[in-house]
């Protein structure tokens, strides 16, 4: 009786490693494909897991196919800014509907400070993850490229400051912003400020870049104010520009939600948009096409964005030589009332 209930209960650790002739640790740094361990003693612990049957959890088939079937999503922002921004909807719905045709788990991970990215890293190429996506990043990150190095395929959205990272998807922002403000010089706007965003992000200097790609061939003056995308940093970047620039007539912000803050307080003082200052925001988000004006703005393809990386990346998973490791999205303007 006794001998029948142990036979069905499923093989332990403890018994692979008697198996195997060595002690429990090396049992446990085999299925964690830690490479302190010898190859005669590898062999063995394989040996004995396979005999037993001895399935811990899914670290002992990734010992065989080397896949994890998961891969992870890092997003180098708030958890305010994540649920807050349009974007981040659209780019994370698009890796879902890829991934779901391919069996693999999309895991999120948040990471702004050093201590989290490290802490990151150690997960990430702890061989917990097949592959990894990135958006968002700030400044020259090491995190892609230490992930390259120890051999997690990366994709990343968005062309980071200082990095040539061998894969990413991004959209045309220096292009999009350009024709935003061709639009406002050829509504006869002569005084058009820009919102910009952080300079720290490709996204950010590629859209400054592109307003003053307009303004330069139009013979106009540049007038720069900064946020971070967020509406509270349009609303204080809006309360600057009329102090300082009180005849401007158009505003270019790089994104909705600075956009939506910076028509809010030029109707608290009285302008009326798009009579007295024309807005144009830059995602096309939900919330720009209902708000009061109805907001015009560029158009970023982001759910085609995370489509494009989740493609990419599980191409790199499977080994696949890409013929196209940079994918650039058309970005395109939508014509509404605010301007």
């Amino acid at each position: 009786m006794n001998g029948d209930r142990h036979a069905a209960v499923r093989p332990t650790l403890e018994a692979v490693a008697a198996l195997a002739g060595v002690g429990r640790g090396t049992v446990s740094r085999v299925i964690n494909g830690s490479p302190k361990v010898s190859d005669r003693a590898r062999t063995a612990v394989l040996q004995a897991i396979e005999e037993l049957g001895y399935v811990p959890n899914r670290a002992a088939r990734t010992l065989v196919t080397r896949r994890t079937d998961t891969v992870a999503l890092v997003v180098s922002e708030t958890q305010q800014r994540l649920f807050d921004e349009p974007f981040f909807a659209g780019t994370i719905r698009g890796i879902g509907s890829v991934l779901a045709e391919t069996g693999l788990q999309l895991i999120l991970a948040l990471a702004q400070t050093q201590e989290e990215h490290q802490r990151l890293e150690q997960y990430l190429t702890g061989q917990h993850v097949d592959g990894a996506l990135l958006i968002s990043l700030h400044g020259a990150d090491p995190l892609p490229g230490r992930l390259e190095e120890l051999g997690v395929p990366t994709v990343l959205g968005g062309r980071p400051v200082g990095l040539a990272p061998y894969s990413y998807v991004d959209m045309d922002n220096r292009g999009g912003a350009r024709q935003a403000v061709k639009y406002l010089v050829s509504k006869g706007r002569t005084r058009i400020a820009t919102i910009a965003g952080p300079q720290d992000m490709g996204v950010g200097v590629d859209r400054l870049a592109g307003y003053r790609d307009a303004l330069l061939a139009a013979g106009l003056p540049e007038i720069v104010t900064y946020g971070d995308f967020s509406e509270e940093s349009g609303m204080t970047a809006m309360r600057t520009l009329l102090a300082e620039h009180p005849d401007v007539d158009a505003v270019f912000t790089a994104s909705d939600p600075m956009a939506l803050g910076a028509i809010r307080v030029l109707k608290e003082n009285g302008k009326d948009v798009p009579g007295d200052v024309a807005v144009i925001g830059f995602d096309d988000s939900p919330a720009g096409a209902h708000s009061s004006p109805a907001l015009t703005t560029v158009h970023n393809p982001s759910e085609a964005m995370g489509r494009q990386m989740a493609h990419l990346l599980v191409s790199r998973i499977n080994g696949e030589r890409l013929e196209q490791p940079v994918v650039i999205l058309d970005t395109h303007l939508v014509i509404r009332d605010s301007a």
